[in-house]
């Protein structure tokens, strides 16, 4: 499995628009983070974690071929916003969206246009499938475990795919769930930041997911400008815990 990140900023993303902090002045372009995303080849499949609104940007420089599958977490729209830009991927068929009930209605009215049983042509064209936390699903000859975290008061998805686990926007996580990850040998988490936030996880909460998986290696994602330059903060991390940075190319 080759994974390939995307992005691996917040909202926001880094620089920040009007922000000159160190981090957003950096030079160092680990420090430039578009909106969290994963890429995954797997069994001649291309896959996807989430859809951000920088995706024309992370797209143009990769090879252009037909997505087979792109896995939701959630509606916010720093993870959705890209689905128009799923256009130019119409020439290989519908692209496949995998997502929950909830998630479906809501972009049914957040992008009519997209959806409708009615659509006209320069439209997306896409093929919604629906998941559910409680089973999991299978792409091919790849199987995914969806797993239930909590985006404060907000139930949302993550994935794991074999030996990989993708787990963004996490505040909370109950011990059933993290018990679907035993075994996970790669696990990347968000971390937004040192200091706390009502809907996020801290580094430092991010770590003890860890402790608790014991993956052989972790990343950290979806990562805030708050959370300081990528050079200093990786020396401040365990040896098997890095942070995930934009373009970043890892095997599993």
């Amino acid at each position: 499995m080759k994974v390939r990140f995307l992005g691996t900023g917040t909202s926001t993303g880094v620089p920040q628009i009007g922000c000159r902090c160190e981090v957003c002045n950096s030079g160092d372009r680990r420090d430039k983070r578009l909106r969290a995303s994963v890429r995954i080849e797997i069994d001649d499949k291309v896959l996807m974690m989430d859809c951000s609104p920088d995706l024309r940007q992370q797209m143009l420089s990769l090879p252009f071929e037909k997505i087979d599958g792109i896995l939701f977490t959630h509606e916010h729209y720093d993870h959705v916003g890209g689905i128009d830009d799923l256009r130019p991927f119409s020439v290989f068929g519908a692209v496949d969206l995998y997502m929950e009930e909830r998630l479906e209605n809501v972009l049914k009215e957040r992008l009519p246009y997209c959806f409708g049983e009615h659509t006209y042509g320069g439209v997306p064209n896409l093929a919604v499938r629906r998941i559910s936390v409680d089973r999991d699903f299978q792409i091919g000859t790849v199987k995914v475990t969806p797993v239930r975290v909590m985006h404060y008061r907000l139930p949302i998805l993550g994935f794991r795919i074999r030996n990989f686990a993708y787990l963004t926007d996490i505040k909370t996580i109950a011990e059933t769930e993290l018990e679907k990850l035993d075994g996970v040998n790669t696990l990347v988490v968000s971390a937004l930041r040192k200091t706390e936030h009502i809907s996020h996880q801290t580094m430092d909460q991010a770590l003890k997911i860890i402790d608790r998986v014991k993956p052989e290696i972790a990343y950290l994602t979806h990562m805030s400008h708050e959370i300081g330059l990528h050079a200093a903060v990786e020396n401040e991390l365990p040896p098997h815990v890095l942070l995930a940075y934009d373009g970043l190319e890892i095997s599993v």
